[in-house]
């Protein structure tokens, strides 16, 4: 599971970058890379955010690990 855990954090952190660009430069790196909500952009949009759902199991299991 670490690789999953590894893949989400990468994921996770270039949307965080993408919204980032959104919020500074108001410049959609997905949109302009795929096109403005296609598909595909909503494919990668709906990635990014289970991705970030997933995550939050990574805070149970940081708890878990410094209780033991």
């Amino acid at each position: 599971m670490k690789w999953f855990d590894n893949t989400s954090l990468t994921i996770v952190i270039i949307g965080a970058v993408n919204w980032l660009l959104v919020g500074i430069f108001r410049f959609d790196l997905v949109a302009y890379i795929f096109g403005n909500l296609s598909w595909l952009s909503r494919i990668i949009y709906t990635i990014v955010g289970l991705c970030g759902l997933y995550l939050i199991s990574l805070f149970g299991r940081i708890g878990n690990m410094s209780d033991s």
